[in-house]
């Protein structure tokens, strides 16, 4: 066979193969690449969060298997109130929580195996009520506020910014505390009272509700009136936003560095599908918590300040609101300031 014929064939054979060897797989734009875990996946990982924003990134994590290469099941476990949240990190009962920072490190400066991640929540409290003209809250003296989970995250946060402006929250507020979030909002809707301080969703939920039959022929007229973050800045000569919450992680999860970093990288990459995609995080919600409406979560997620922050990259932050916290309410962060460690390991 002549050489330039030996060639050719031997050319066409190459060529033939080449097809069969696999291109280098290219990164979807949408999902950038992670490093995976060291070890095999975990047979379980229990995502524990409230009914409010910061929670939306972990239903999304749930849902859309982000974490399909850490666990072979991600589950979300909802919890209603604090004293449900210190049940389920005091007993590991959930491996990842949405958490009030305050709690995060109350829970750290007692002993407990929690670690806190990221800040993700930068202030999502507002003052509803049926009078629009209100401005600050010293506009609210001798008004009746009803004011869902007594000592806790809303309550605290209230004591600060009423006290740095010069009022007495015991004296000059009538505060009616309630079990939840919920039960402020069905005061508002009932007429029982006219100002409530609530969270987002339930800061939308109740102005939608109130516009909707058929509670639009009973409901009063509300509005968003009181930005509780606005105030903070004003008073404080801060920036308007709150290190309010964030996610921790519970337990042996906190020795394994390479998880945690993936659980973070997860959940940012979460909360930006979330505000990216506000209409569908809201059915996604809404489907997996049956009190939560779809509109109203995705109108939370255009209201409130979500940017999921290192915690050590939050730590200034944290310390100034730990510091008034401190002060004003020790018990609420177990009594000291957290030591460097509570912000050291979190990537």
């Amino acid at each position: 066979m002549p050489s330039s014929m030996f060639r050719a064939l031997l050319l066409a054979c190459l060529l033939a193969v080449l097809p069969l060897v696999p291109a280098p797989a290219k990164a979807s734009p949408q999902s950038p690449p992670q490093s995976p875990p060291s070890s095999p996946p975990l047979p379980r990982l229990v995502l524990g969060g409230p009914l409010a924003a910061v929670s939306f990134p972990l239903i999304h994590m749930a849902q859309s298997g982000a974490l399909a290469d850490v666990a072979r099941t991600v589950e979300f476990r909802p919890w209603r109130d604090p004293d449900q949240l210190r049940v389920l990190a005091l007993e590991g009962k959930a491996d990842v929580l949405a958490v009030p920072t305050n709690v995060a490190a109350n829970l750290y400066n007692r002993g407990a195996a929690v670690e806190l991640v990221n800040v993700s929540t930068w202030g999502i409290l507002w003052l509803v009520s049926r009078d629009p003209s209100l401005e600050t809250l010293a506009d609210l003296k001798g008004e009746e506020i009803a004011m869902p989970f007594r000592a806790d995250m809303p309550d605290l946060l209230f004591g600060l910014v009423s006290e740095a402006q010069g009022l007495d929250p015991r004296r000059d507020f009538e505060l009616r505390y309630v079990a939840s979030p919920v039960d402020a909002m069905q005061l508002l809707l009932a007429r029982r009272v006219d100002h409530a301080l609530l969270a987002e969703p339930m800061v939308s939920m109740a102005l939608q509700r109130a516009k909707s039959f058929p509670a639009s022929v009973a409901a009063p007229e509300l509005h968003r009136s009181i930005d509780l973050q606005a105030e903070w800045g004003r008073v404080l000569q801060r920036p308007p936003r709150v290190p309010q919450a964030g996610i921790a992680v519970v337990g042996a999860l906190r020795e394994r560095p390479d998880v945690v970093a993936r659980i973070h990288a997860a959940y940012r990459d979460s909360l930006a599908w979330c505000k990216a995609n506000p209409t569908e995080c809201g059915r996604m919600v809404a489907a997996r918590i049956d009190m939560l409406d779809a509109d109203a979560v995705a109108a939370a997620i255009a209201a409130s300040p979500l940017e999921a922050v290192p915690v050590a990259e939050a730590r200034e932050e944290l310390e100034f609101f730990f510091d008034a916290l401190l002060r004003r309410n020790p018990a609420s962060i177990g009594g000291r300031m957290p030591d460097a460690a509570f912000y050291g390991r979190a990537p």
